[in-house]
């Protein structure tokens, strides 16, 4: 066969290769195009995921609690990593760890094509491993929460997990409301899983939204300091310290110690998470007295000016004697308070319908949740017997047998601050100036000019504050142990209102097992509220009274 004979039968081979080529691609536009292009799509388009932004959390000020900040995590499918080993010890530097524990949890994760190489990575880190430009090491835009004033606000919003969501406090409550929606996008990936470009969105992310306080983070940070000091000078078990508004309600400040920092939870202490002003019940002791008064008050045969002989400082109820400190002998219901009498407050519970004192305790609401709306909160206990002994009533009238939190002690002193209106607490910069009448007015302002002799002349002098007139309760339980009650082991407490003639505040205070010579409310709970209090009156401009002497 001549050169030019085989030349011309190539060509026409070619040419029918052409042919033949030409029309399969014919045949596969026509009749295959939608297929081969899903095939593409599903190899090189990729639908990612959106994180929303979670809401930030405030104070009534505006001032940030807790807020997000954009980080990158990265992740790696593992059977795309390269193999030399000079690659793999530059992504393990970068990282922070060694080659041979990086190895290790690649081989753990050799069958997956997902794994966390470092979560919340800050950007310029996660730039920098990035930029070696390796196969098989991808990112992910998400957020990490953040809470400015770390362990002084810490119970009260609590923190998120490493997802952002929430675990405690008010971001476990309000986790719907701050979390938002997470959206969904196409985006174009090249050969090794790096978005070469946003192809459009399919669902737009959802911003979480704000959350707006009642707490004052400067009255928060005096409560936190001062309590924290107190249970360092007292080497207490724990405290905690509420202030409310007496107008509407809201929370102004809530710290507990011991606490801790939400930004570092490397090595947390869980007791130290919970909210003990909401989740810890106590006996709450002679904080309850002027709730027995106030009975007796409505009562046809007391009043204001009622006596009340206490002599000779000592009474026997069935096999029990009840004692003062020493013989008070005759004293009006303003001296029973004053003076913190048990004989007083017993010998008034035994001519009192126990029925009626129960009744308004679970009125001002002992025995049931504040509606707070906190995660974990107790609703304490109060008992509800069908017979009471002779020795269960007083002891009842003076705050044993029933248990009650921080923030319902304080609450139900609000009833007395608010001209005896009962009014929902909040956490929320929403309060309401509504409320249910609990005690008639004239009964509230009787307290709580009693309750302003307590401090003026009785138990609680050192909760006095400089100018200001101010009311209060002392209380020091003891705790129950093996064997009954001990008598080494108390809590000390303070419930307190200022000012006295025009109330606005409502604070309360619990030291939980002082470790000193004096363990009443009067001597270690007292001051502390003097001092918070005072900060609190004079930051907020309120106008000084010039007096102690009830109006």
């Amino acid at each position: 066969m001549n050169s030019s004979l085989r030349i011309h039968i190539a060509i026409i081979v070619f040419g029918l290769l052409v042919a033949v080529v030409g029309a399969k691609l014919i045949y596969l536009e026509v009749t295959q195009r939608d297929f081969l292009q899903d095939e593409g799509d599903a190899r090189t388009v990729r639908m990612e995921r959106i994180n929303a932004h979670r809401g930030m959390i405030l104070d009534r000020r505006g001032s940030p609690l807790a807020v997000s900040s954009p980080v990158v995590s990265l992740w790696a499918n593992p059977s795309e990593l390269p193999e030399e080993a000079a690659a793999l010890a530059q992504l393990a530097e970068g990282l922070g760890v060694s080659v041979e524990r990086f190895q290790e949890k690649m081989n753990r994760a050799k069958d997956r094509n997902f794994v966390y190489l470092r979560r919340h990575a800050r950007p310029q880190k996660a730039d920098a491993i990035l930029n070696l430009g390796l196969s098989g090491v991808y990112s992910e835009k998400e957020y990490h929460r953040f809470y400015p004033s770390g362990e002084v606000t810490a119970h009260v919003v609590g923190f998120t997990d490493i997802d952002d969501s929430g675990q405690e406090g008010l971001e476990l409550s309000y986790e719907n409301w701050l979390s938002g929606q997470e959206g969904k996008k196409k985006v174009l990936k090249n050969l090794y899983g790096e978005v070469v470009r946003d192809i459009m969105p399919v669902t737009e992310a959802i911003p979480g939204k704000d959350l707006h306080l009642s707490i004052d983070q400067r009255l928060q940070f005096l409560a936190y300091r001062e309590l924290k000091s107190a249970i360092y000078q007292y080497k207490a078990l724990s405290g905690s310290f509420v202030l409310l508004d007496v107008s509407n309600g809201e929370v102004l400040a809530m710290v507990n110690q011991p606490s801790y920092n939400p930004n570092n939870r490397v090595r947390l202490d869980l007791a130290s998470i919970r909210n003990r002003s909401v989740t810890d019940v106590f006996e709450p002791g002679s904080t309850v007295k002027p709730f027995t008064v106030a009975v007796a008050l409505q009562s046809p045969q007391f009043s204001a000016e009622s006596v009340i002989d206490t002599s000779p400082g000592f009474m026997t109820v069935g096999d029990a004697t009840i004692r003062d400190p020493k013989n008070q002998g005759l004293l009006d219901l303003g001296g029973v308070l004053a003076y913190s009498s048990q004989v007083g407050i017993s010998r008034l519970a035994l001519q009192l319908n126990e029925y009626d004192i129960w009744d308004l305790f679970r009125r001002v609401g002992f025995g049931q949740a504040s509606g707070v709306g906190y995660p974990g909160e107790s609703s304490g206990f109060l008992p509800n017997r069908r017979r009471w002994k002779e020795i269960e009533r007083v002891t009842f009238a003076y705050g044993y047998g029933l248990t009650v939190t921080p923030l319902q002690l304080a609450s139900a002193y609000m009833t007395i601050a608010s001209g005896g209106i009962k009014r929902d607490v909040t956490l929320l910069n929403s309060g309401s100036t509504l409320g249910e009448r609990i005690l008639p007015e004239a009964v509230a302002r009787q307290l709580l000019v009693m309750l302003g002799r307590v401090v003026s002349e009785g138990t609680g002098k050192r909760a006095a504050v400089d100018t200001y007139a101010v009311a209060g309760k002392t209380g020091t339980a003891r705790k129950i142990g093996k064997n009954g009650y001990d008598d080494s082991r108390h809590i000390a407490f303070f419930a307190g209102i200022a000012p006295l003639d025009q109330p606005r505040f409502v604070g309360v205070v619990i030291i939980n097992e002082p470790k000193t010579s004096r363990v009443g409310g009067g001597a270690i709970a007292a001051p502390i509220f003097s001092r918070v209090m005072s900060n609190v009156l004079r930051l907020l401009n309120v106008p000084p009274t010039n007096t102690r002497e009830a109006v």
